[in-house]
């Protein structure tokens, strides 16, 4: 029988507040609190944090503060990677972002969905609704505009530039400029 992190990871439907799934929870929010909360210029503080919090990270990772996340451990940034302010990763599975790639402020990116029929949302544990979850990922080389969100599921492709503001619902090919909402293809590069 699998466990609620497994479905999680699984894309199925899963109980968030499954033990296993809330101690960490519970952890990611106290290591983002002392992230958002060290001053900038403390480089090793914020690294060892940086170690602790995510699933792994590359060389020349910044990542600029407050920066939110589920649980932290499924983001999985290359190297020299740019994360601008006031970003939201909702990591309930896999978030993998490629070398040399920039993510611009207020970026929210989403695994995690609920289910549409109201009868599988709701949970029999507490007030919390019953999810699923799809990785995510942004390859090498790409742009994310401010203010976009991107939904689970989606593949970004290498060298794309993602338009300030979008919301990206579906997949996007290499070597693109997109933008909209929906996000769709306004130029091939």
């Amino acid at each position: 029988m699998k466990t609620e992190k497994e479905k999680m990871l699984a894309g199925e439907i899963y109980d968030c507040s499954a033990p296993e799934l809330w101690e960490r929870w519970h952890l990611a929010k106290r290591l983002q609190w002392e992230y958002n909360n060290t001053p900038s210029d403390d480089a090793g503080r914020l690294s060892a944090l940086l170690d602790r919090l995510l699933g792994s990270r590359g060389e020349q990772v910044w990542i600029s503060a407050p920066f939110l996340v589920d649980y932290g451990e499924n983001i999985h940034l290359g190297h020299h990677v740019e994360i601008n302010m006031d970003c939201v990763f909702l990591d309930c599975n896999r978030i993998t972002i490629g070398d040399y790639t920039g993510i611009g402020p207020g970026v929210h990116i989403y695994t995690v969905f609920h289910p549409t029929d109201p009868g599988e949302r709701r949970s029999a544990n507490g007030p919390f609704w019953n999810s699923a979850a799809l990785p995510v990922t942004i390859g090498n080389n790409v742009w994310i505009g401010g203010r976009s969100v991107i939904l689970p599921g989606v593949t970004i492709g290498d060298g794309t530039t993602i338009g300030a503001g979008s919301v990206v619902t579906r997949s996007i090919p290499a070597h693109v400029v997109a933008a909209g909402n929906p996000c769709r293809v306004i130029r091939h590069l």
